[in-house]
């Protein structure tokens, strides 16, 4: 049975999907500017064989809109306070996708005896050294109009992957619909994500698959670089998808991902 909970921590609330099952935990992490809804697929394809958890990532979704620290570190003890209120005693199997990625890692990288094993789509270590790249996404956000309804904001945001999860997850409001997050919070919430990780990521212990999209957002030096420093890393390249593509590439997404957890294990 689905049930649908918010969970508090300090000054948060953090908003969680439990599909139930009584298999191993999965928790499902969205990338910055999302939310749980657009990993709702993923997480049906893998309900079969886990117990698999949802989560809205502080400033994000149905989770606290503003909340004042977000730092990586609040990211982190907010996924450790989830997976110790709801699988306490259990190692969790952590997927995430992008700052869902960086998240996860960063997870298993401090707490290895709650992770299982951890499922990177599109996720990396480096950071971002580009002053500009978080202000423009920033001020791409805050360029949003007020829309009238649904029609209007995919005519304004145009057809890209991504486009389809942020339209539905638009919040109703009296003055019509809006995007479930904050401009000024997403662009601060990514100057902590560009910050590069190495060190954290070089002492990753758990099984690690860094899974990335034909059209993603990384280069060949960028993944090489990535598995370079971690060799142990196991690294998939899905033959299409864009850095969103746990939406556009759906369906080899599951079978890489499906493979990796449970087929290697029969």
């Amino acid at each position: 049975m689905t049930t649908t909970i918010a969970l508090d921590r300090d000054d948060v609330s953090l908003a969680v999907t439990d599909l139930g099952g009584d298999g191993p935990p999965l928790l499902l992490l969205h990338g910055l500017a999302g939310s749980s809804r657009e990993l709702t697929p993923t997480a049906a394809a893998l309900a079969d064989a886990f117990r698999v958890l949802l989560m809205d990532q502080r400033g994000h979704g149905g989770s606290t809109r503003r909340p004042e620290n977000l730092s990586r570190e609040a990211h982190v003890a907010d996924v450790v306070h989830v997976l110790e209120s709801l699988v306490p005693g259990q190692r969790c199997v952590l997927v995430g996708q992008s700052m869902g990625a960086h998240t996860a890692f960063l997870v298993a990288a401090e707490r290895p005896d709650l992770v299982d094993r951890l499922v990177m789509l599109e996720g990396h270590a480096a950071g971002d050294d580009d002053p500009k790249s978080a202000a423009d996404l920033g001020r791409f956000f805050a360029g949003w109009p007020a829309f009238r309804d649904e029609a209007e904001a995919r005519e304004f945001l145009g057809s890209d992957a991504i486009v389809d999860a942020w339209i539905a997850d638009l919040e109703a409001t009296p003055s019509g619909p809006r995007p479930r997050f904050d401009a000024d919070i997403m662009e601060r919430t990514l100057r902590a994500v560009h910050v590069s990780r190495w060190q954290e990521w070089e002492r990753l212990e758990v099984p690690t698959l860094a899974v990335f999209a034909a059209h993603g957002m990384f280069t060949t030096a960028s993944k090489a670089e990535l598995l370079g420093r971690r060799p142990g890393t196991r690294r998939i390249d899905l033959g299409g998808g864009s850095h969103d593509a746990h939406l556009d590439a759906f369906d080899e997404w599951i079978a890489v991902i499906r493979a990796w957890l449970i087929d290697d294990d029969a």
